[in-house]
């Protein structure tokens, strides 16, 4: 069997970046009691890593990061592992396998707005059984705080993600390419500027700030 020594490497550094940027980039969001829920941007990461590699790899890059992150930073242990394996599955492996199928801007944009309408639901779902088991918060409690806090946090979290993989997903191609860690059939054309995608971004980003405001039951 031949090992792609260039992709693995390209993997690894992937997978490094997501930890990193998972450590350094948490920003606190919403708070409810005994708990703050912080978003970090290792989704992007990791996504880019499907969209360049398919959503095999997108699963693999999850599985290590998840792990080290529960070894190293992580208080909530085996839990937090399920629930961050789950979080970004949903996420970057949606939109990698659609983006696999569709290779296109449209695939792109199509994958990315799956991704978050799936992995709010399945969110809300893991958090109804799963966060009671580890924080002993009753399970009436994670109910009533589905659609004011955590609805509103994970749709926002993910709009941000599809959004920033958008931005960043041809610059980052470009890249690996220029220091020929990926082969020249697999990058596209690049070097101009991408209104659509510029465009297409900010009024994700813009929608999901106001549907959380919406339902936070600020406007």
């Amino acid at each position: 069997m031949r090992i792609d020594m260039k992709k693995l490497s390209v993997l690894a550094m992937l997978g490094a970046v997501a930890f990193v940027v998972m450590v350094v980039g948490r920003i606190p969001m919403f708070t409810i009691p005994g708990v703050t829920l912080k978003y970090d941007p290792k989704d992007i990461i990791i996504t880019i890593g499907g969209f360049l590699f398919g959503p095999l790899s997108a699963f693999v890059i999850t599985i290590v990061v998840a792990f080290v992150e529960m070894v190293a930073v992580s208080l909530d242990g085996p839990w937090g592992l399920l629930m961050n394996i789950v979080a970004s599955t949903s996420f970057a492996c949606t939109a990698s396998l659609i983006y696999k199928w569709k290779r296109s801007l449209k695939g792109a944009v199509i994958g990315l707005v799956a991704s978050c309408l799936l992995t709010a639901p399945i969110m809300l779902l893991m958090n109804y059984l799963v966060v009671p088991l580890y924080t002993g918060a009753p399970r009436q409690y994670v109910v009533s705080i589905m659609l004011p806090t955590l609805l509103p946090f994970n749709l926002l979290k993910s709009g941000i993600n599809a959004a920033l993989t958008m931005l960043l997903y041809k610059p980052l191609k470009a890249a690996l390419k220029a220091a020929r860690l990926m082969p020249p059939e697999e990058v596209g054309k690049s070097g101009k500027i991408n209104w659509g995608v510029i465009i297409i971004s900010a009024l994700l980003v813009a929608s999901c700030v106001l549907l959380t405001l919406v339902l936070d039951g600020r406007l």
